[in-house]
C-alpha cells in the first residue's frame, strides 16, 4: 500500500523552502536554455563553430531531454518526488561542470547531451514537487508563482549568460550551475516531506518504447531539413520513430499499470493544454535563438547588451505571472490561453520590424514588450491545464508529457523556423540576408501564435480548473 505524502501549506516554512528548491531546479534547465543562446557567439569564436554547431550545440541537449523527459516523469512517479528532484539536480550540476570544461565543440556537443538526461529527470520532478507537495488550496497559487519565477528565469537567461560571457567567459553560464545545484539539493532534503516509493511494477518497455519513439522523431526531424529527407540516417530514425510508436501504443493499452494512459488524451484539458504548448514553445524557442543572433551579429550588441535588451521581459513576467496563475484559479485557464498567444503574436509582428538599422526604443522595446506580456498571461495558465487535468498520482507523468511536447517544439523550431524563413544553412551569420530572414520568420511566429489561440478556443472547455 503507498503511503500519500504529507501535504504543506504554501505560507508555512517548509513551504516556502519547497517552493524555492522547486525554483531552483527548474532555473538550471530553464536559464541554460536562454543563456546558452546568448553564449554561442563566444562558443563559435573560440571553438570555430559555424550555425549548424550553432544548432547542434541547442539540438544535442534538446533532444535527450525529448526523448527520456517522459521516462523520466514516470520514475519521479516511482521513486517519488524528493528522491527524483535530488537525483536529478546533481546530475545536472555535474554534467554542467563537464560543459564548462569541454575543449572542443564535439565535447560541449556530448556533454550537452548529458545535460539532457540529466533535465529529463529533474524538470519533470520540478514540476510535479509543486503539484503534489501542497495541499489543494494552496496549488494554483503555487503554481502561478512557480511559473512565474521559472518564466522569469528563463529571461533572466541572457542578462545573466551576457554578462557572465563579457565579464568571465562562457563557460562560467555552465559553472553556475554547481552551486546552484548544491542549494537546491541542501533545500528539497530539508524541506520536502518524504513520500514512499511507488513499488508496484513498472512499465519499464513502455520506457524504453517511449525514448526510442521521441528519440528517433525528433532526430528525423532535426536532420531531414539539413541532411534531406532520403539520408540514411534520417530515414533510419524515421522508421524506428514509427515503428516504436506502434509498439508503444500498443504497450500501453495492454499494460495493467501503463506509464501513460492513453485515456489522458480523450480529456480535452489534457490535449488542448498539449496543443497549445507545440504553439507557444516552438515560437519562444524560435524567436529567442534568432532575436538573440540578430541582436548581435547584425546591430552589433555585446552579450550583455543583447540580455540588456531582453530584460524588460523579466519585469513583465514577475509581476504579470503570478496575476495570471490566480486568474486562471478564478475564471479558467481558457481565456488567458487565448488571449495570451494573441498578445504575443502582435509582440511577434512588432518584432518583425527589426532589420539592421533598428533603433531599440522604437523598434525593438515595444515588440519585447508587447511579447512579453503575451509569455507571462500564458505559462502560469498552460502548466496548470496541463497538470490539473490528470489525478495527482499521475503529476510526474503529466509533467513528463507536457514537458516533452514543450521541449520538441523547442528543438523543432532550431531547424525548421530558419528554414521557412529561408535563413538555414547561412555560413555567415548576419547582414541584411539575415536581418530579412528574422523578419520573415516573426511573421511565420506571428501566424502560428495566432492558430495556438484559435486551437485553445476550440478545444479546451469554458471555465476550465478541475481535472476533465
Amino acid at each position: 500500500m503507498i503511503t500519500e505524502p504529507r501535504r504543506i501549506a504554501l505560507d508555512s516554512p517548509e513551504g516556502r523552502l519547497t517552493l524555492l528548491a522547486a525554483v531552483l531546479g527548474s532555473a538550471m534547465p530553464f536559464v541554460d536554455g536562454t543563456a546558452v543562446n546568448v553564449a554561442l557567439p563566444a562558443m563559435a569564436r573560440e571553438m570555430g563553430t559555424s550555425f549548424a554547431g550553432f544548432q547542434w550545440i541547442l539540438n544535442s541537449y534538446l533532444i535527450a531531454l525529448s526523448a527520456l523527459v517522459l521516462p523520466g516523469g514516470a520514475l519521479s512517479d516511482r521513486w517519488g518526488v524528493r528522491k527524483a528532484f535530488v537525483r536529478g539536480a546533481i546530475a545536472f550540476a555535474l554534467a554542467s561542470v563537464l560543459c564548462g570544461m569541454a575543449p572542443d565543440s564535439g565535447t560541449l556537443i556530448v556533454a550537452r547531451a548529458l545535460q539532457g538526461v540529466a533535465a529529463a529527470l529533474l524538470v519533470p520532478a520540478s514540476l510535479s514537487l509543486v503539484q503534489t507537495t501542497f495541499v489543494q488550496a494552496d496549488r494554483g497559487r503555487a503554481i502561478g508563482l512557480w511559473s512565474g519565477i521559472s518564466g522569469l528565469s528563463t529571461i533572466i537567461g541572457p542578462l545573466l549568460g551576457g554578462w557572465l560571457v563579457d565579464a568571465f567567459t562562457w563557460r562560467a553560464v555552465f559553472w553556475l550551475n554547481l552551486p546552484v545545484g548544491l542549494v537546491a539539493v541542501l533545500v528539497a532534503l530539508r524541506a520536502v516531506p518524504r513520500s514512499e516509493p511507488d513499488k508496484r511494477p513498472m512499465d519499464s518497455v513502455g520506457a524504453v518504447l517511449a525514448a526510442a519513439m521521441l528519440g528517433g522523431t525528433v532526430f528525423a526531424l532535426t536532420q531531414g531539413p539539413e541532411w534531406g529527407w532520403t539520408h540514411p540516417a534520417v530515414l533510419a530514425s524515421s522508421g524506428l520513430g514509427v515503428l516504436t510508436f506502434l509498439g508503444f501504443v500498443d504497450t500501453e493499452r495492454r499494460h495493467a499499470r501503463p506509464m501513460l494512459p492513453l485515456r489522458f488524451f480523450k480529456r480535452r484539458g489534457f490535449l488542448g493544454a498539449n496543443l497549445v504548448t507545440v504553439g507557444m514553445y516552438f515560437t519562444l524557442a524560435g524567436n529567442f535563438f534568432l532575436l538573440t543572433i540578430q541582436l548581435q551579429r547584425v546591430l552589433g550588441y555585446t552579450a550583455l547588451g543583447a540580455g540588456l535588451a531582453l530584460s524588460p521581459i523579466t519585469v513583465i513576467l514577475l509581476i504579470l505571472s503570478p496575476l495570471a496563475g490566480k486568474w486562471s484559479g478564478q475564471f479558467g485557464q481558457k481565456p488567458l490561453l487565448i488571449v495570451g498567444p494573441l498578445t504575443g503574436a502582435l509582440g511577434a509582428l512588432l518584432l518583425s520590424r527589426v532589420g539592421v538599422d533598428a533603433d531599440y526604443w522604437t523598434r525593438i522595446f515595444p515588440g519585447v514588450i508587447v511579447y512579453g506580456a503575451g509569455i507571462a498571461l500564458t505559462v502560469a495558465p498552460l502548466t496548470s491545464a496541463a497538470l490539473s487535468s490528470v489525478e495527482d498520482v499521475y503529476s510526474g507523468v503529466a509533467a513528463g508529457v507536457n514537458n516533452a511536447v514543450a521541449r520538441s517544439a523547442q528543438l523543432l523550431a532550431v531547424p525548421l523556423l530558419p528554414l521557412a524563413a529561408g535563413i538555414s544553412g547561412m555560413e555567415s551569420v548576419g547582414g541584411a540576408e539575415f536581418a530579412a530572414g528574422f523578419q520573415a520568420a516573426e511573421r511565420i511566429n506571428a501566424v502560428l501564435l495566432v492558430l495556438t489561440a484559435v486551437v485553445a478556443a476550440l478545444v479546451l472547455r469554458p471555465g476550465q480548473t478541475t481535472t476533465q
